[in-house]
């Protein structure tokens, strides 16, 4: 059974949309029947943002890595520091960004699968608004991503949660400046632990055209956007 967890929120210059995840964050918390260490990471910060988190009462572990697999490594390892006193088989720990809003029910329903025995949850994403964005963006990213009833290949770091015993068996996060994430999924799939993908706890997330990282969620909507300026046939030939 878990009996602690946390949640880690890597910032790059977050002091506008940190506040909303955090209030997102507290009252998922508030329903998790366990205690929950909240932990921002301020990552090579220029403005407010290890204000804002700990104005709103979050743990603040401030760094100059500028790489967001250093900066989930490193709340993870100040959760960790947090709950030495539990079995890291009962510490679950869960990441979000700090553009997305996560449901009231989003840790509560982690800590069930886990309960029952899953190491690692891996969730969806939706996004909030694509007024950023041309029209057709929206539409490839639907196609590509699919609505799939239960099972997914998608990996998000804004949306996942790994019990503290399999993510130490196989050493964490990669210090890696993009897709750290999907790395931490696949070494835990290599090393048998179970995995749960499921749809069944999306977050919300912003379709913000600046990425915080290199080849992220925001650069992939990039890539869709370039996509559809790219002519069809019928456009080339008129």
């Amino acid at each position: 059974m878990i009996e602690a967890a946390g949640v880690v929120i890597p910032a790059h210059n977050e002091q506008d949309l940190l506040p909303r995840c955090l209030a997102g964050v507290r009252r998922a918390a508030g329903l998790a029947g366990v205690p929950v260490y909240l932990v921002v990471v301020a990552d090579a910060c220029a403005d407010q943002t290890a204000v804002v988190a700990r104005a709103q009462g979050a743990a603040v572990v401030e760094a100059a890595a500028r790489c967001v697999g250093a900066a989930r490594r490193a709340g993870v390892s100040q959760v960790l520091r947090s709950t030495c006193d539990v079995d890291p088989a009962a510490v679950w720990v869960a990441t979000t960004d700090a553009d997305t809003l996560v449901p009231r029910w989003w840790l509560s329903r982690q800590l069930r699968y886990a309960d029952r025995g899953w190491k690692g949850v891996v969730g969806t994403v939706t996004v909030e608004d694509w007024g950023g964005h041309p029209p057709g963006v929206q539409r490839l990213y639907t196609q590509r991503y699919r609505a799939w009833r239960e099972h997914h290949p998608h990996v998000h770091g804004a949306n996942l949660g790994f019990a503290a015993d399999a993510y130490l068996a196989v050493g964490g996060f990669r210090a890696l400046p993009t897709a750290e994430d999907h790395a931490l999924v696949n070494d835990l799939a290599a090393a048998g632990f179970p995995l749960l993908r499921t749809t069944r706890i999306p977050v919300m997330t912003s379709a913000r055209t600046r990425a915080r990282a290199p080849r992220g969620f925001a650069w992939l909507l990039s890539t869709l956007a370039a996509e559809e300026a790219i002519p069809g046939p019928q456009e080339e030939s008129a």
